[in-house]
């Protein structure tokens, strides 16, 4: 039952959330996505390696 409340709670946050950020009127330039975009996956890899450690030290 939990599961279904957390489901439920996630989705109406999504319905309001998501028409909210399409009328908003800030956008973020290419330069700017590229800049972000060469720090994901360096940063993935070092979420993979904490978790791997996490598993192994726990």
């Amino acid at each position: 039952m939990e599961v279904l409340i957390l489901l439920a709670v996630l989705f109406g946050a999504l319905a309001l959330i998501i028409p909210l950020i399409e009328r908003s009127k800030m956008r973020i330039s290419e330069e700017d996505t590229a800049k972000w975009a060469k720090w994901i996956w360096p940063l993935m890899g070092i979420l993979l390696i904490v978790q791997l450690l996490r598993m192994l030290f726990s």
